[in-house]
């Protein structure tokens, strides 16, 4: 997995500890099984897609 782009800002996410589980096991069925953070930025990614607002 490559780092993110230099162009970058850092965020602080709170979420309630069902969200994370249910993040953690979308995590455990990819193939590469991407970090936290990567796989919040996959699932903006393809929200943004389905809605017509990419990125």
């Amino acid at each position: 997995m490559a780092p993110p782009k230099k162009d970058t800002e850092a965020l602080t996410l709170r979420l309630p500890r069902e969200l994370i589980a249910a993040l953690d096991d979308r995590r455990r069925i990819e193939p590469d099984l991407p970090t936290r953070p990567e796989m919040i930025r996959r699932a903006l990614v393809q929200w943004l897609e389905l809605t017509g607002k990419t990125p």
